[in-house]
């Protein structure tokens, strides 16, 4: 192994065999992400196509997805692009005509405003991606592995608002709330499978989409100041967790989260 010095056979001074760390790689595995046309889903592409994966890029628009899908093949990294709204369940069918060892679902929707003024059409929207999408793209892919007869790593990108509530919120943290339920669910399940299912569990991260929130000064303040550390995260943030989840360093790991917050949820 590059980097690795001493003895070979890991045994240290005196005959003693020392523990090695679980490798990060990816190498020689496949991985699908969805929503990966941008923002995290894309960091989360990035991130296991640098670690040797080969990534199926999931999104429902072809011009961003192709772009993306260059942009990581242009750094020598393996990818793919394939066109789907995950909210699709034949379009979650296709998806899996093949096992992926690594499933990372960063597809999501906000629709946010007083709980007073909820539109049923919106709680629909948001719960047909946020919960109905991941349920049956989760169990496509537990299918897949099964039949192959091989385990592998589903992540879902949740949020902090899974474990909080938060003001004009109700509908997105329902639905958050209800995706963490399901997730332990699942990983009781599927844990004799070697199928192991865990959440990511961000706090507000500046992507693109939320640009608008953090040009409204008051907003930003409110933001920095629930976080413990002082700032919002940026996806370099969310690599390195979702890295870990997908791969061998995280191999007892399931049904649970990781929090990427910046100290939010502390108290």
């Amino acid at each position: 192994m590059a980097g690795r010095t001493g003895n070979p056979d890991g045994r240290g001074e005196g005959g003693m065999i020392l523990p090695r760390t679980p490798s990060l790689r990816l190498d020689g595995r496949r991985a699908l992400v969805t929503g990966a046309s941008s923002g995290i889903g894309l960091g989360c592409a990035g991130a296991l196509a640098e670690a040797g994966a080969h990534v199926t890029c999931v999104a429902r628009r072809a011009g961003p997805l192709d772009a993306a899908v260059a942009a990581l093949r242009a750094e020598g990294w393996q990818a793919e692009a394939r066109t789907a709204d995950v909210a699709d369940l034949d379009a979650l069918d296709a998806l899996f005509d093949a096992p992926a060892d690594v499933v990372v679902n960063a597809a999501g929707l906000a629709r946010h405003g007083p709980a007073l003024d909820t539109e049923p059409a919106d709680f629909d929207a948001v719960m047909d991606v946020n919960l109905r999408a991941a349920y049956f793209l989760s169990q496509r892919a537990a299918r897949a592995l099964k039949a192959a007869g091989r385990g592998g790593s589903i992540v879902h990108v949740s949020s902090q608002m899974g474990h909080v509530g938060g003001v004009d919120r109700a509908v997105y943290c329902a639905s958050k709330h209800a995706l963490e339920g399901m997730v332990k669910a699942m990983a009781i399940e599927w844990g004799a499978l070697g199928i192991r299912i865990n959440t990511l569990c961000p706090t507000f991260i500046r992507t693109p989409l939320t640009e608008a929130t953090f040009a409204d000064p008051a907003r930003r303040a409110w933001i920095e100041d629930r976080i413990k550390l002082g700032r919002a995260g940026v996806v370099e943030d969310i690599m390195g967790a979702v890295l870990y989840l997908a791969s061998d360093a995280s191999a007892l790991v399931t049904g649970t989260h990781l929090t990427v917050d910046g100290g939010w949820t502390a108290d």
